[in-house]
């Protein structure tokens, strides 16, 4: 859950990949804090050879022999440890996983014996530390309650990758519970973590809750990365980050195994420098999943080939809507750079219906709020029952309450847990409040949003600013808003898009685009489209603080 969404309101050097690799023991937030404003980049240590690498470009090193997955695992580590541990101290991975090495020693044997499982073999993937895994590493959410918590099985999103060949290199820093514990949090801030930090600018915000997957691919510590959003936790840090962030239709990847928010919102999503290596993310993270029963209605909808949305023209003809009421307006970087990336969709054939505005824009901030707290409760307490039982481990969200008032000290040093005892108080999912207002949030963004603005213009997908240049990172009073249009799809469970389109005083902002339900591939064809003519992606320089004359 992002707190730069719009339902919340409220680098010159270079650093290769010397150094010896360190523990995966992360900083915590009482030792963190104190440097966020103060950090400066170290003296580069090189170029790095993999820096903006795409998955072909890895694949073609290993095809020909200039590195093998058990190189490109060392090379990626060792960049863990000269910007994420040293340097800068981006604080983006909170675990590596102690296994990478002799995982990726069986996918070299594989591939010398001539089988490659296809695009993302022998690809290091780090996974946001909310997504489980059944190995040396643990699923925590950020939190010290969870510390040493193994599921009793792989998430679904953890195992499809690993049979799809990836290495899974580690776990990044989140917001911690996926920005759902208080109404004053700095999101990327985790008691395990410390403050992740914006590759781009030290002292901005990378957004969150995927605050570290958005850092870690940003600043090539590895080749892709996979977040979870409820509402902007995947296109917020791609938007801040300078990535493509893909939040797809709700049932499209199955939450089996993640930690949740809320079932009504919750998905897993990509997050990449090109949009062909989110797509192709996205394809293997995909499918039904008999442990989450809305991906069956992902059945009734054959998943699409996405390299079929990866062809020139892909823009040619196609409608798209300019939602002005509500989305624009929120920020004047953000808008300058989306209305010349609206001339670029004109010169590329696409046909602008401008405006295009969602009436309901704005109506489900209060209820979407309502809904998220009465299933962050009922599904956080099915999620903690079901994990092996040990000594002073959480079952509840009681206990996690008690918990943090007990390590107050070091959980609750900046910000509390007010979320928590909001959703504490909630009754079942049977309360008339809840069903009032879950049905209320799916009206207005499906039938007599999306769905009513898209039919009456005829429309494939809408466009819009993701939200505005990363906000100051501010560990005393917490975030502050900088718009975004993440709601509208996150609430009606709708497939989002987001692609870089340029830069506001050295900031990365992207664009989006948004849909119906299953217009995941729709969205990737443009997205795709946009980003090859464009190219505004670029890698960021660590800057100490924002360039001020290049807004």
């Amino acid at each position: 859950m992002s707190r730069t969404t719009a339902m919340s309101r409220r680098t010159l050097f270079r650093y290769g990949a010397g150094g010896a690799l360190v523990a995966a023991s992360a900083t915590s937030g009482r030792r963190v804090s104190g440097e966020t404003a103060e950090a400066t980049p170290a003296t580069a240590a090189g170029a790095f050879e993999l820096e903006e690498a795409t998955f072909s470009d890895l694949q073609n090193r290993m095809r020909s022999g200039a590195d093998t997955s058990r190189s490109l695992v060392s090379r990626y580590l060792a960049r863990i440890d000269a910007l994420d541990r040293r340097g800068p101290r981006l604080r983006a991975v909170i675990d590596v996983n102690p296994d990478a090495s002799a995982i990726a020693d069986a996918l070299d044997a594989e591939r010398r014996n001539g089988r490659v499982r296809g695009p993302l073999h022998g690809i290091p993937i780090l996974i946001k530390d909310n997504i489980g895994t059944a190995d040396r590493m643990t699923t925590t959410a950020g939190s010290l309650a969870l510390e040493g918590s193994i599921p009793p099985a792989d998430s679904a999103v953890a195992r499809q990758l690993r049979e799809a060949g990836a290495v899974l290199l580690g776990k990044t820093n989140l917001s911690e519970w996926a920005n759902f514990r208080s109404t004053h949090a700095s999101s990327g801030w985790s008691a395990r973590g410390g403050q992740c930090r914006n590759p781009y600018v030290l002292d901005r915000n990378p957004s969150g809750s995927s605050s570290g997957s958005g850092t870690a691919v940003a600043a090539n510590l590895c080749a892709a990365a996979v977040g979870s959003e409820t509402d902007g936790s995947v296109v917020s840090p791609s938007n801040n980050c300078g990535l493509v962030g893909i939040k797809p239709t709700l049932g499209f990847v199955s939450r089996a195994g993640i930690i949740p928010i809320a079932h009504s919102q919750d998905t897993a999503g990509p997050m990449a420098r090109c949009v062909t290596d989110a797509a192709i993310l996205l394809a293997a993270m995909a499918g039904a999943d008999g442990a989450d029963p809305p991906t069956g209605a992902a059945a009734q909808h054959a998943l699409p080939d996405f390299s079929r949305s990866l062809g020139a023209g892909g823009l040619q003809g196609l409608r798209i809507g300019v939602p002005r009421k509500g989305l624009f307006g929120q920020s004047a970087s953000a808008d300058r750079l989306v209305e010349a990336a609206l001339s670029d969709l004109k010169r590329l054939g696409a046909v602008l219906v401008d405006p295009a505005d969602i009436e309901t824009i704005g109506d489900v901030d209060k209820s979407e709020f309502e809904v998220l707290l009465y299933e962050f409760k009922a599904d956080l307490n099915a999620y903690l029952a079901a994990l092996p039982a040990a000594p002073a481990r959480p079952r509840t969200l009681a206990d996690l309450i008690a918990f943090n008032e007990k390590n107050r000290d070091r959980e609750m040093p900046f910000f509390g847990q007010e979320i928590f005892l909001q959703a504490e108080k909630k009754g079942p999912l049977t309360d008339k409040a809840y069903r009032k207002a879950l049905e209320k949030d799916l009206r207005l963004t499906r039938k007599e949003g999306i769905d009513r603005s898209m039919e009456r213009h005829r429309l494939d997908a809408f466009v819009a600013p993701t939200s505005g240049p990363a906000s100051l990172i501010d560990l005393v009073n917490g975030d502050y808003g900088v718009g975004g249009c993440s709601t509208f799809p996150a609430v009606a469970g709708y497939p989002h898009v987001t692609v870089p389109a340029g830069f506001a005083f050295g900031l990365p902002v992207g664009i989006s685009f948004f849909g119906r339900a299953w217009s995941d591939a729709t969205l990737i064809r443009i997205a795709y489209a946009y980003e090859q003519t464009t190219r505004h992606r670029k890698p960021p320089r660590f800057l100490a603080t924002a360039e001020m004359g290049a807004g």
